[in-house]
């Protein structure tokens, strides 16, 4: 019989779901869509039963050991979803609560960033590791810190939103309702931002001339990249700038050993790794040049959501 956890992966969209071992290996995943109820209560009746089903499918036998959550402003300490955007469910949910009026399991529930980092330290790039940050970037920039083999969560659980760093005094106006958060500069949608600006003062052509906003895709700005458009190459250096000198700062509070780069921007690769680094170690302090190392999450991204929320149950059980 095979020990496993669910890792579940909460977002906007659609919730993925997964049967994983204690060495990563996905037995068997399913997912479905996440707003189609309007309750927490009838989401998670409805997730029990695609669990349910998927599990008969599997022909082995397994012995389900925990579950973790991983969710878009999931509160570690109090199993709670709080206020979370792209979310139908208003206000504070206690997830995990309703999670055990169906499942006699521990459940377990932090924020998706945290979530990639603990798949990072159990699955990744940073076994073995014990200081380092994950940034996965998306639509926004996330983060999962970690210090001494530790999540940091902080006093209510809400640690570690290096996305909502001010970078830039009276910057571009971000979602949380102030200026100047890293998030609009870094992420899919502050890439679009900035190629858009370029655009507008640019003198060469570009590949991406008369795009609007709504039909812009990172995506799109990669390939043209790619492709060796001047525009969309500044893009990428001014977004790699940016978060260079972020991560310069972040690795004066937790001196980690590495920092892993995950998400939709993050696989253009050297596109953003290399002024990524360049600017970081240009603005580190001396005592830490040199010595922290920024790369790509060792992660697929197809199944790292639910390997993260995964691995939490993991570490929460061996506590």
């Amino acid at each position: 019989m095979k020990d496993i956890t669910i890792g579940i992966d909460i977002g906007g969209t659609n919730t993925a779901f997964g049967f994983v071992e204690k060495n990563g290996n996905c037995i068997e995943q399913g997912k479905m869509l996440t707003n189609q109820s309007s309750e927490a209560e009838l989401f998670v009746k409805e997730l029990y039963l695609k669990i349910n089903e998927v599990k008969s499918s599997i022909a082995e036998n397994i012995n389900i050991k925990g579950i973790g959550i991983g969710a878009p402003n999931g509160n570690y300490y109090n199993g709670t979803i709080e206020n979370a955007p792209n979310l139908k469910w208003e206000g504070t949910i206690n997830l995990v609560n309703i999670f055990k009026n169906y499942f006699n399991l521990p459940v377990v529930l932090t924020n998706d960033a945290n979530a990639a980092a603990m798949g990072e330290m159990y699955f990744g790039g940073a076994k073995g590791m014990k200081n380092f940050i994950v940034i996965t970037i998306g639509t926004g920039l996330g983060s999962g810190i970690v210090v001494d083999g530790k999540v940091v969560y902080g006093h209510d659980g809400f640690a570690g939103e290096i996305g909502h760093t001010i970078v830039r005094v009276n910057g571009r106006k971000c979602g949380c309702g102030r200026r100047g958060c890293l998030e609009t500069y870094v992420s899919a949608t502050g890439i679009k931002r900035t190629l858009l600006n370029l655009l507008a003062d640019a003198n060469q052509k570009s590949i991406l001339d008369g795009v609007t906003i709504k039909n812009l895709s990172a995506k799109m700005i990669d390939e043209a990249a790619l492709k060796g458009d001047e525009v969309a190459m500044e893009a990428f250096s001014y977004t790699g700038k940016i978060l260079g000198e972020a991560l310069a700062n972040a690795v004066a509070y937790t001196s980690p050993e590495a920092i892993f780069l995950f998400g939709g921007i993050a696989q253009a690769d050297d596109l953003i790794l290399k002024p990524t680094i360049i600017n970081m170690e240009k603005n580190v302090l001396d005592i830490y040049k040199g010595k922290v190392k920024v790369q790509l999450s060792a992660l697929n991204e197809n199944d790292a959501a639910i390997l993260g929320a995964s691995a939490l149950a993991w570490e929460e059980l061996d506590k």
